[in-house]
């Protein structure tokens, strides 16, 4: 199986490797020079890291910002200065709370909010990361980002060792280290993230995902069956082909007029284009006497 010039790759990050030590490790296996992820995950977390390599580096804005899905472990009655169990401890409570309890805390945090970031983040303030500020001992004045957690459920509880396993489906952008410090506080306790493993990303689950080794294992192969084409990101979108001159006119940057459509399938609205042969060009909008084109994604 020949090697696709372009595509994106479902992998699952291991815990204790960076997310961009994995996109190294797969260009390096891949043998391409341009590849990125599409939303950090920290050294701690495992699970679904989306890998575009070539032109599909193009999609990689919407991919990050796609609504996300996580299984966290909370551990309660202690807060470090990262957020997670990797930090310095700064506060312990001995409160217990039984699972019931953990439970019945969650629903207020569901819905549009602000949530303060961690000061262990990514996130730039004066041109340098805020982790970076914060190794070096410079502290800052945070401001609430505005993020959504549309579901937030219990689905276990080690009540002995206080640590109870939550689900979460958020917005981009949620912090679940914030979400367990959070949810903590509202306990009138302590809380840490002791474990994360990012689940899904829009549509891509991490059951689709393929850790490091059985990655090589499939390239030694020679099989390119996992390597997804780009425009699966926009597989909900309806669909639309162009003929000839529609395409000629996309590629030049011109307008396209209503009647360069051959065919289209699918929901209205935003739509996925493609040329006569089935090569995708671009996302845009049948708008009146014209195409609105959104986008352009050309594959040669």
């Amino acid at each position: 199986m020949e090697k696709p010039a372009s595509g994106i790759i479902l992998a699952d990050k291991p815990e204790g490797m960076t997310s961009q030590a994995l996109v190294s490790r797969v260009k390096r296996m891949l043998q391409v020079r341009s590849a990125g992820h599409t939303g950090t995950l920290d050294p701690i977390a495992t699970g679904l890291n989306l890998i575009c390599y070539g032109r599909a580096t193009k999609v990689c804005e919407y991919i990050t910002g796609c609504d996300k899905e996580y299984v966290a472990a909370l551990r309660l009655g202690v807060e470090t200065d990262t957020g997670d169990v990797t930090g310095a401890v700064v506060n312990t409570c001995e409160k217990n709370f039984r699972s019931s309890e953990v439970a019945a805390a969650l629903p207020r945090f569901l819905g549009t909010q602000g949530q303060i970031p961690p000061m262990y983040s990514a996130i730039k303030r004066g041109g340098k990361k805020l982790y970076e500020l914060a190794r070096a001992g410079e502290t800052v004045e945070l401001e609430p980002r505005q993020i959504t957690i549309y579901a937030l459920e219990l689905l276990d509880g080690d009540e002995p060792n206080q640590e109870f396993t939550l689900r979460i489906a958020c917005s981009k952008g949620t912090y679940i280290r914030s979400l367990c410090r959070d949810i903590g506080r509202a306990l009138g306790s302590f809380g840490t993230m002791a474990a994360l493993r990012r689940t899904a990303v829009g549509g891509f689950s991490v059951r689709q995902a393929l850790t490091p080794e059985t990655l090589a294992e499939r390239l030694a192969q020679g099989d390119y069956g996992f390597v997804l084409p780009m425009d699966a990101v926009f597989a909900p979108l309806g669909s639309m082909t162009v003929d000839a001159r529609g395409e000629a006119l996309l590629k030049n940057g011109a307008e396209i007029p209503a009647d360069c459509v051959t065919a289209s399938a699918g929901a209205a609205g935003r739509r996925r284009i493609y040329n006569a042969t089935g090569a995708f060009l671009a996302v845009g909008t049948l708008d009146g006497s014209q195409i609105a084109v959104e986008k352009r994604f050309f594959e040669s």
